[in-house]
């Protein structure tokens, strides 16, 4: 969930903090971290095999994808259907309350009478939070207008005493948040996703493991469909630490074994390590797929909730303006970047990419984050876009 001037407040309030010191404060705390060399065999306690760390080779995804195939197909047989449908695939961005975009692009395709069902649907940051709704489809339309429109910073966030922004593990309490998570993600939501992963579909989510620095894709689909009691719990505090900007929000603190000891990982936001994904490259879905015999259409459409545009801004000759502006462009970057890589997969596995991203057109002031006025209009502007038939780009930018 990376914005502008929540990544720059941040970075103002680090730099306080090392300018005043910190030897004579307490900081929160946690049980041990795993130890590196055993990193990639820990589980979640009680929920093995829900995710997925982000390495060269990944057998672990490689087989639930081949797995899904097969359900689907199961299915569709009980359906008298024995042929395999075009694929779509939809990849939802960080971007903080520029989420808004995305939320306006999904409603306005509902309403364009074009929208798809989605096989594989995954988010980072805001995009986790647009995630459960678009996976669903268009019954969850008037949740998704809400949360996008109706929100305000009282509903994200609480702010912290300076004292407890610097020597607390964030600036600001995200419990709010957690309540909207809560509130609108139900144990029945729950229920109907794991209905759809019965059926061959995926909803992913990332994370960063800040411990090992390493990305870690959820899969939300395989734990609403555990039966595991503490499903829901788990599933709120996914989409949390997906959007919990480093500094910003506290992490969220997963607990975890390896060989029956128990350890804590530190997750927060997947923007760290990306700002997009669909699946791993070593996946190789087109290999994988001419293995199976698998022939099928397959599209994508990543949508960037963020400007591709260069975004003018005069910075102030400060330290805090300089650094939090800096930081900024390099997240932006990062995002053409995962967009190129995308690109480069879906162009080797035979895919049809789609890209939508916030206009340059698009101009509305934003007097803080999560900015009800500034949402509702962003939210308007991609409902617009969408409804008279979104013109999808072919390609990243520039290229």
């Amino acid at each position: 969930m990376n914005h502008h001037y929540t990544l720059q407040q941040s970075v103002r309030w680090l730099l306080i903090a090392l300018t005043i010191g910190l030897s004579a404060c307490s900081v929160p705390t946690r049980q041990p971290a795993v130890p590196q060399t055993l990193s990639a065999k820990a589980e979640v306690v009680g929920l093995p095999g829900v995710r997925y760390v982000v390495q060269a080779e990944m057998p672990e995804i490689t087989q639930e994808a081949m797995d899904n195939i097969h359900k689907e197909r199961a299915y569709l047989a009980t359906q008298g259907v024995d042929t395999l449908p075009a694929a779509n695939f939809l990849a939802l961005s960080g971007g903080g309350d520029d989420g808004a975009f995305g939320a306006g692009l999904l409603c306005g395709w509902t309403a364009s009478g074009t929208r798809p069902e989605f096989k594989l649907v995954t988010g980072i940051s805001t995009g986790a939070l647009l995630a459960p709704f678009a996976f669903l489809g268009p019954k969850y339309d008037t949740a998704l207008r809400a949360v996008y429109t109706e929100t305000t910073p009282k509903d994200i966030l609480e702010a912290r005493a300076f004292h407890a922004a610097v020597f607390d593990d964030a600036m600001a309490d995200n419990a709010p948040l957690g309540r909207l998570v809560a509130k609108y993600v139900t144990a029945d939501m729950l229920k109907e996703i794991a209905e759809e992963y019965a059926k061959g579909r995926l909803l992913l989510m990332a994370t960063t493991n800040l411990d090992a620095r390493q990305a870690v894709i959820w899969n939300m689909t395989k734990i609403a469909a555990s039966g595991h009691p503490e499903a829901l719990k788990i599933f709120h505090k996914i989409m949390l630490a997906s959007a919990a900007i480093p500094g910003a929000f506290p992490p969220a603190m997963i607990d975890v074994e390896v060989n029956g000891q128990r350890y804590q990982e530190m997750h927060v936001d997947g923007g760290a390590m990306a700002q997009v994904f669909v699946y791993p490259p070593s996946l190789k879905l087109a290999e994988r797929a001419k293995g199976q015999g698998i022939v099928r259409e397959r599209h994508l459409y990543v949508v960037r909730n963020a400007r591709l545009d260069s975004d003018w801004a005069e910075v102030q000759r400060q330290t805090f303006s300089i650094a939090g502006r800096a930081i900024s462009s390099l997240i932006q970057t990062q995002g053409v970047g995962d967009l190129y890589k995308i690109y480069t997969t879906a162009q080797r596995d035979g895919i049809d990419y789609n890209l939508a991203y916030i206009p340059k057109s698009f101009n509305a002031p934003h007097k803080e984050d999560f900015d009800s006025a500034y949402m509702r209009k962003l939210f308007q502007t991609g409902y617009d876009l969408a409804v008279k038939g979104y013109r999808w780009d072919k390609t990243p930018p520039g290229f």
